[in-house]
């Protein structure tokens, strides 16, 4: 009796799981494991809608944002897990990128970053070089030598290889010391990221932070201490290497970008900031959509910050766009009610695809259609320098 009870028993199952299924199918269900494919959604943060009215034709201020390894898809997933809408959506004028560097089809951060920072391409871990390790003037530099104020923000280690391709000349993107090194001979106004061991735990027992307090820098760590300063010259480094990840590190970046757009203001001819949201890339490099989106939704929110300044001055060019992409990321499902992105990846590395580049501000028209990254420097430096 017992044994003909399991037999009806395992009759209903087989015929249960054979029964087509009503909701979706099998191959398009999230399997056990994917979580880290699978962003669930979350509260939406409000986007405000800003209005592009440039005093002129030429900015006084540039700030160029850099998503790294940000794709469309990266965007778009930050627009599905926010609602469907971002702050970038304020853009109105939008092109693309390419991001080859001289040595190979593939670029890395350094050699991509020493494109927008330089205009000229070099060699992948190249920081600020060119292919015969000669130094190349970045336009920070060229900012500073017009008197204009000048800033860097990441989120990672500030000398890491986006933010150090903007102030270093370096052969090889892990020379973090002798980048950091790199710093004091500049004067650069405001930089805030991680990297405090790169100036402090060096094998030449230099404490760099010394010697930028005796430049005038206000050294300070925490990141609350940071937005308290208006004026000055800032070096807020604010982890012992990367800062952590974005439900790590709370409203960092906003409020950094905020911070060094106040201090920077102060220059009544003008500045150059460059701010990198650093962990797009590493989200892609990890293959987790969760990491990206969390990432890309805190990048936004910096460029929040820099819209709500640009709109109210009218007299600065706001620039986004990536060094390039990362992960071959593809969004493969999502719910622009719920907040859900189902992403998938082709590879744990860089792709060699376009990028998106976004403008705000006077000059923007100038950043539409199809570029090298090369021309996005030339085009600040034409706008911003006059050359």
């Amino acid at each position: 009796m017992v044994l003909k009870h399991f037999r009806y028993l395992l009759l209903a199952a087989i015929f249960v799981a054979s029964m087509p299924l009503s909701a979706q199918e099998t191959y398009q269900e999230v399997k056990p494991g994917d979580e880290n494919l699978v962003y669930q959604g979350q509260d939406f943060y409000p986007v405000r809608n800003y209005v592009e009215k440039p005093k002129g034709k030429r900015p006084k201020n540039v700030i160029l944002m850099i998503g790294d390894g940000m794709g469309v898809d990266h965007v778009f997933a930050g627009i599905t897990a926010n609602g469907g809408k971002l702050f970038l959506d304020n853009f109105r004028h939008v092109g693309f990128s390419k991001t080859q560097s001289a040595d190979k089809y593939i670029t890395d951060s350094a050699a991509g970053g020493t494109a927008l920072s330089t205009g000229v391409r070099t060699y992948n871990g190249a920081i600020a070089v060119d292919t015969q390790r000669k130094p190349l003037k970045t336009i920070l530099e060229s900012a500073v030598d017009k008197k204009l104020a000048t800033g860097l923000v990441s989120t990672s280690a500030i000398t890491h290889a986006t933010p150090a391709s903007f102030i270093a000349h370096q052969g090889s993107r892990s020379s973090y010391e002798a980048i950091a090194a790199d710093f004091l001979k500049t004067d650069i106004d405001v930089f805030i990221g991680g990297g405090y061991k790169h100036f402090t735990d060096r094998h030449d027992g230099k404490d760099l932070t010394d010697e930028l307090k005796e430049k005038g820098y206000q050294v300070l760590q925490d990141i609350g201490a940071i937005a308290q300063v208006k004026s000055g010259k800032l070096a807020g480094l604010t982890a012992s290497e990367h800062n952590g990840r974005a439900n790590e590190r709370g409203d960092l970046l906003p409020v950094a970008t905020e911070t060094a757009i106040t201090i920077l203001n102060n220059n009544k001819k003008g500045f150059f900031l460059m701010v990198e949201g650093s962990m797009i890339d590493w989200g892609g490099h990890d293959n987790n959509t969760p990491y990206v989106v969390g990432e890309m939704l805190d990048f936004d929110r910096a460029i929040g910050k820099a819209l709500d300044f640009a709109s109210r001055d009218r007299e600065t060019l706001v620039i986004v766009t990536a060094d390039h992409e990362t992960g071959g990321m593809s969004i493969t499902d999502g719910n622009m009610y719920t907040g859900m992105v189902k992403g998938g990846f082709t590879t744990e590395d860089h792709t060699a695809v376009m990028v998106p580049v976004f403008a705000f501000g006077p000059g923007a028209a100038e950043f539409s259609g199809i570029m090298d990254n090369t021309d996005i420097h030339r085009k600040m430096s034409k706008l911003l320098l006059g050359k």
